[in-house]
């Protein structure tokens, strides 16, 4: 039977290993694919595998590493520049018959050799591996164990292919050659070594080389969606929207929840779950609706639990049975079989595809039903995931029969090592608690540890827990530095996440934090480009960047957005101070805290342990001296557009630069399709001036060739001017918006050409901390405290005092050690 599979999306094509890079016996092979990537297989009767399978997708990954080969009579070793293999045949593959030691130096306390059947203890006192991700997060109220990563301490890890399956030329799987093994033998084993030390870049860079790159996503899909598990109706829905616009909250995703389709069915049929049929009651006009989204620049997600088949109530019904050979008039059930061609094929075509030539844009695969299919050992969750992501980037047939294709896209949860290349992840429904909260930065950053760097949390948390206020808007910020900001919640009538639910300042909290995430788009676009083509997570741990500074490890909330260091608050506001406290480690350099415009130098190598106080409207964002950060300027315009309107944020201190990279949206933009703009900062601090220049290369008509761009000059003072490309323009002093920006200078450059070249140039500028007397009122006047301990501490502060008689004189006064704490933040 013809595979319902179309391979949409330009997938590498399987790839064998090259021929000098194998060192083989009767029941065992070695491929050296790398110097420090070696693929160590064994197989009783000599069934070895070349083709893909799930995980693999190539095994040429350049040219054959120089190595070594020593064989004597009981043993045989492979030694490259990193690595040291070591394999008695008549031990096999066991503890004392294949072992791999590291020749390089790495920073962890346990050495770096790996010996056979070694496996990481997630309970560990010191862990050693880095951690990856799990399946969910369903249920989920606080920590839980993540699967294995890549990256490790020990400078090493083993991936485990032996149970996958292969994918065949029309991205079908089948099952293995198995050797029938003997009784007492070991069974067949594929693993692949990698002893990469703490080169973590080159670890996944490799890693994406074997298995595939991850793909470029929609960049709608990077602003706000917009999600609630809610019997909406399209009037509703679209009133929200609108809604949503008149307060100037800028959502691009539209997820509508199990509601769309009937629920509410015959008992005789099952549940209402599964469904693919729209419930006109609610939806009379579906293609109204979902034209209506499209209008507003949003894409849509249906939610789909697919378990229960096709039922007879189904529009869906009768053409799917007719094409597996099956009577309609029968109503008999069409059993959900997605290892089975023919019933995919129909599954697809009949149950998604009309709905698709409607307008849903993209499917939530919401999968719960277990690991079973009449294939052995095929995962259901990883055939839907396969099937719908290669489905969605087919050719189809637009107005007047001309043909077009798709970005490909998913939205299902995690199945594994191979899932980042079919994103968007959803980590399933979590407990509304500050605890879920609090590990939700180190589950999403620790997920670039696998590769998988397009996680989506239920933003606000899913269900249970209590409605806390404070706590909402804290999740709504971190939110705002996740790779996907999605809101969502249960069918509860009080849990749902538009902002005018909550008090006046989580409110106010949450706008400005959904309105930063939409002026980030092009900033973070740039980024999942970079994924894309060279491997770097948009979101990753610190230790990805800073790998032999053991500051990078300790503190695992904090993660790098891009190349901004974001500290989360998971924490409540002491309530006296109402200030949150987080600690954190900063890299050696000189940093900028955006939302306050603070200065932090960290002078030493080993970089600088903070504790940062904020109130509830910040959360600690730094830039290291000398960056640009290139976002939206306008929040009406759609999130998947390429914008007109450009806002530079130029943070002092350094030179710098930044490359905005932007394509036509194509499913798999070449170089005649991607625009790349440069902004290049020269800042000289001695003479007071800076000079941004910015030039774009690329194909006209991907970008608009004028564009209105705006920047945005962090903790400046003195007299200055500017001048753009010769001519004086004006300078508008910024106070801080008290939320997402410090205060600063603001320069309008007016509608330019960047193809043409532009230059600005400030004088007279001057970095301007604010005064410590400033920051410390700023600290003590929203304190709940007693008057009397205020002025006297007031008093102290005027007094001139610094540093420890600053601290001194402060606890003497009766300052609680929060405030304190938060004094001696800025002193």
């Amino acid at each position: 039977m013809t595979s319902p599979l179309s391979s949409g999306s330009d997938r590498p094509r399987p790839a064998p290993a090259r021929p000098g890079a194998v060192v083989a016996g009767p029941d065992w092979r070695f491929t050296v694919l790398t110097s420090r990537l070696i693929r160590m297989e064994y197989s009783h009767n000599g069934n070895f595998v070349d083709a893909a399978t799930q995980l693999v997708v190539s095994r040429d990954l350049g040219p054959v590493p120089q190595f070594e080969v020593r064989r004597s009579e009981d043993r045989v070793e492979i030694i490259t520049e990193h690595l040291h293999l070591t394999y008695l045949p008549a031990r096999g593959f066991s503890d004392s018959g294949l072992s791999v030691t590291l020749r390089t130096a790495v920073i962890g306390v346990h050495g770096g050799t790996w010996r056979h059947g070694d496996r990481w203890d997630p309970d560990e006192l010191y862990r050693t591996n880095l951690g990856g991700t799990v399946r969910t997060l369903d249920t989920v109220d606080g920590a839980t164990a993540v699967q294995p990563g890549l990256l490790s301490i020990t400078g090493h890890s083993v991936i485990d292919d032996s149970g996958s399956l292969l994918i065949q030329e029309d991205e079908w799987v089948r099952p293995r050659p198995h050797s029938d093994a003997a009784s007492g033998r070991a069974p067949d084993q594929d693993l692949y070594f990698f002893g990469y030390g703490q080169d973590y870049r080159a670890a996944l860079r490799d890693f994406f080389a074997l298995t595939g790159p991850t793909p470029l996503i929609p960049r709608a899909l990077l602003g706000n969606w917009w999600s609630r598990y809610h019997k909406y109706s399209e009037e509703s829905y679209l009133a929200l929207m609108d809604r949503f616009a008149a307060e100037q909250l800028p959502f691009s995703v539209a997820v509508v929840d199990m509601d769309w389709h009937l629920v509410d069915i015959d008992p005789a049929i099952g549940n209402g779950w599964t469904g693919y049929t729209w419930n006109r009651a609610l939806f009379p006009d579906p293609e109204c609706f979902l034209a209506a989204l499209h209008e507003r620049g949003m894409q849509v997600t249906l939610n789909l639990h697919p378990a229960a088949g096709i039922r007879r109530h189904e529009d869906a019904y009768a053409p799917t049975a007719r094409a597996l050979g099956m009577d309609p008039a029968t109503g008999a059930d069409i059993p959900f079989n997605i290892g089975d061609k023919a019933f995919t094929a129909a599954y697809l075509e009949h149950a998604h595809h009309t709905l698709e030539a409607q307008g849903v844009d993209f499917w939530w695969l919401d999968w719960q039903q277990g690991g079973a299919t009449d294939i052995p050992g095929l995962d259901p969750l990883w055939m839907l995931n396969h099937v719908h992501y290669l489905d969605s980037g087919r050719e189809r047939s637009g107005p007047g029969q001309t043909s077009y294709r798709r970005r490909p896209i998913t939205f299902s949860r995690f199945a594994d090592a191979s899932s980042h290349r079919t994103p968007i992840g959803f980590s399933g429904d979590t407990v509304t608690s500050w605890e879920s909260l609090r590990f939700q930065p180190e589950f999403t950053a620790t997920s670039a540890n696998i590769g998988y760097y397009w996680w989506s949390n239920d933003i606000g948390g899913h269900m249970l827990g209590a409605k806390d206020d404070e706590m909402a808007a804290r999740w709504v910020q971190l939110g705002c530095f996740s790779p996907i900001n999605r809101m969502h919640s249960t069918t509860s009538v009080f849990n749902s996440k538009e902002p005018w639910r909550y008090s006046r300042d989580a409110r106010e909290t949450m706008n400005a934090y959904l309105r930063l995430r939409h002026r980030l788009v092009p900033y973070l676009y740039t980024w999942a480009r970079l994924a894309h083509t060279d491997g770097t997570g948009p979101v990753r741990p610190l230790y990805h960047d800073y790998p032999t500074r053991m500051g990078s490890y300790d503190n695992r909330n904090e993660f790098l957005f891009g190349d901004l260091l974001v500290m989360p608050v998971t924490r409540p506001a002491d309530p006296a101070a109402r200030l949150a406290q987080e600690e954190a480690w900063l890299p050696q350099g000189t940093w900028f805290d955006l939302p306050t415009g603070r200065r932090y130098d960290a002078a030493a190598a080993d970089g600088r342990v903070l504790t940062f106080s904020r109130p509830l409207e910040q959360v600690p964002v730094l830039a290291r001296a000398g960056s640009v950060v290139v976002g939206a300027g306008d929040l009406t315009e759609a999130a998947g557009d390429n914008p007109r309107h450009l806002s530079v944020l130029v943070v002092p201190g350094a030179d710098g630069e930044f490359v905005l990279e932007e394509d036509d949206g194509s499913p798999e933009p070449g170089p005649d399709a991607v625009v790349r703009t440069r902004f290049t900062l020269a800042w000289d601090e001695a003479a007071g001036s800076a000079r941004l220049e910015i030039i774009q290369d690329g194909p006209e008509g991907t970008v608009p060739g004028e564009r209105e761009i705006t920047v945005h000059l962090l903790s400046t003072g003195g007299r200055a001017t500017a001048r753009v490309n010769g001519a004086e323009v004006p300078l508008k002093e910024r106070p801080a918006d008290g939320f997402t920006l410090g205060a600063g200078l603001d320069v309008s450059l007016g509608a330019v050409r960047p193809a043409d070249g532009v230059v600005l140039e400030l004088s007279g500028v001057s970095t301007r901390p604010p005064s410590l007397a400033d920051e410390v009122f700023r600290i003590l006047e929203p304190a709940q405290m007693s008057y009397p301990a205020k002025d006297r501490a007031w008093g102290v502060v005027s007094s001139g005092a610094t540093g420890g008689a600053l601290i001194g004189g402060l606890r003497a006064a009766g300052l609680p050690e929060q405030l304190l704490a938060a004094i001696s933040e800025v002193a």
